[in-house]
């Protein structure tokens, strides 16, 4: 078990540092590909969109197929794709390779998760879910700091050649102690939705741009094109929802949104994530334009976040086992509701601590939740429906992502009342900050009142089942 464990965790850590380690080398390789910033964002957007077009589909194949054998496939692909990153001559090669590297941090986030419930006991699921959620924040806080050092000394290729011993590594734990696919008859085998896995794909390719695309040099703008596409995703999305109720065998069968713990946890994961992006969009301008830190002191202070994200994440996890999973989803939350109101009240004058102790407590809740919701979510899942689950789960996590950086991004905008932020005053700034973390915090209300509504009725339900067995009455 530890040895699936540790190439789980390797698997996570690539898939994230893959993440963050490529926004360091945007000035670089704009200049080395003589490009401008929006040409060269694609590096970044490519990986990002491939990840989350495909996330859920790649976890439903690895139901249909066997998860060990995509797994297998999507460690290869990355770390191939990876060599093709270091070596490309051009930039449309590197955004085609980026893409691909995507596709296989698809396959390797979908169904990481989906393997704890193979690899490890019950009781000890919150453990791993916090280890996974450590790994993923180690690999966003090591991305920026390694990628700024490889660059420095070996150039630019060096971000994209690292990831190949650290794959060849990870390909040969997974195919050593990964348990293997149970081999299934040809008339138990469930068809593949394609009809379904294309309007997806379609509906959510045209959201993630209509988000992405609001984004240019540090502000949002919000055009007739974000609402075109925004329009053709919600076409998109009942387009779907029709298809799913009609195909024999659906990509995403509806029925389980019925269940409260996995909608109630897909919907929390996204307005929490929502909440997360916040620090990483608002928190390098606030810094830099209310504190007027350098970028040094600002690199500093943001990979805080995620330290304590690391250093909370197994302990998290342990919490989660020994308490349970509904109630840590609730205490994170408090936790994470409590520093995104502290934040606005705190005035400038308290510098660098009023900053990084509510963001201390943001993180600290988000690393709980994290774990508890996972836990929740996984054992709460069909071993046929894991890999899928894990999928919608991630995806989740990618939405509040993506919708984060616009939203929060154009809720700063707002907020600071300047449509160049980078030319905002420091009082600018502070309003535009303290007008943002109080929309986020309404956001964490809402997901800890769906967090409580969800633990009532799990109380009802043990109360319901008490009554009805009568083994249970002294």
């Amino acid at each position: 078990m530890r040895w699936a464990l540790a190439g789980l965790s390797l698997s996570m850590l690539l898939s994230s540092l893959g993440t963050s380690i490529a926004n360091v080398a945007l000035p670089t390789l704009a200049r080395t590909f003589a490009a401008s910033f929006q040409e060269v964002q694609w590096v970044v957007l490519a990986y990002l969109l491939a990840i989350t077009i495909l996330i859920v589909s790649v976890g439903r194949l690895g139901d249909i197929t066997g998860r060990r054998r995509l797994l297998l496939a999507g460690i290869l692909l990355f770390t191939v794709a990876s060599i093709l990153c270091g070596v490309a001559p051009t930039l449309p090669q590197l955004i085609a390779a980026r893409a691909a590297q995507g596709l296989g941090a698809a396959i390797m986030m979908a169904l990481t998760m989906a393997f704890v419930g193979e690899t490890v006991p019950k009781e000890k699921t919150g453990s791993a879910m916090g280890l996974l959620g450590a790994m993923s924040a180690i690999g966003t806080a090591l991305g920026p700091s390694l990628g700024g050092i490889l660059i420095a000394g070996f150039g630019w290729p060096a971000i994209f050649f690292i990831n190949v011993p650290l794959g060849v590594l990870t390909l040969f734990l997974a195919y050593r102690y990964l348990p293997a696919d149970q081999r299934e008859t040809k008339a138990n085998r469930t068809g593949f939705d394609h009809a379904g896995t294309l309007l997806l794909a379609l509906t959510l390719a045209a959201y993630a741009l209509a988000m992405t695309a609001s984004q240019h040099n540090g502000h949002s703008s919000f055009g007739l094109l974000n609402v075109g596409l925004l329009l053709a995703a919600a076409v998109g999305a009942c387009l779907f929802v029709l298809a799913e109720s009609r195909a024999a065998s659906p990509l995403i069968r509806l029925a389980m949104f019925r269940n409260p713990v996995l909608g109630a946890g897909f919907a929390m994961s996204t307005l929490v994530t929502t909440v997360v992006m916040a620090t990483l969009v608002v928190g390098p301008f606030y810094l830099s334009g209310a504190l007027l830190l350098d970028a040094a002191r600002v690199g500093l202070v943001m990979s805080s976040g995620p330290i304590v994200a690391a250093l909370t994440g197994v302990p998290a996890g342990r919490f989660v086992d020994r308490f349970g999973a509904q109630r840590m989803s609730i205490v994170g939350l408090l936790g994470m509701a409590t520093g995104s109101s502290i934040l606005p009240l705190l005035p400038t004058s308290f510098g660098v601590p009023g900053y990084v102790t509510p963001l201390v407590l943001i993180t600290a809740g988000y690393a709980l939740f994290q774990a508890a919701n996972n836990t929740a979510v996984m054992t709460n899942s069909r071993p046929e429906q894991r890999g899928v689950i894990s999928g919608i789960l991630s995806l989740s996590r990618n939405l509040g992502l993506i919708t984060g950086a616009s939203l929060m991004g154009t809720v700063f905008a707002l907020g600071s009342a300047t449509t160049g932020i980078l030319a905002a005053s420091p009082g600018a700034v502070a309003a535009g900050m303290r007008i943002t973390f109080a929309v986020a915090a309404a956001l964490i209300v809402v997901a800890l009142a769906i967090a409580v509504a969800v633990a009532a009725d799990a109380y009802r339900r043990t109360l319901r089942n008490r009554e009805l067995d009568p083994q249970t009455v002294n």
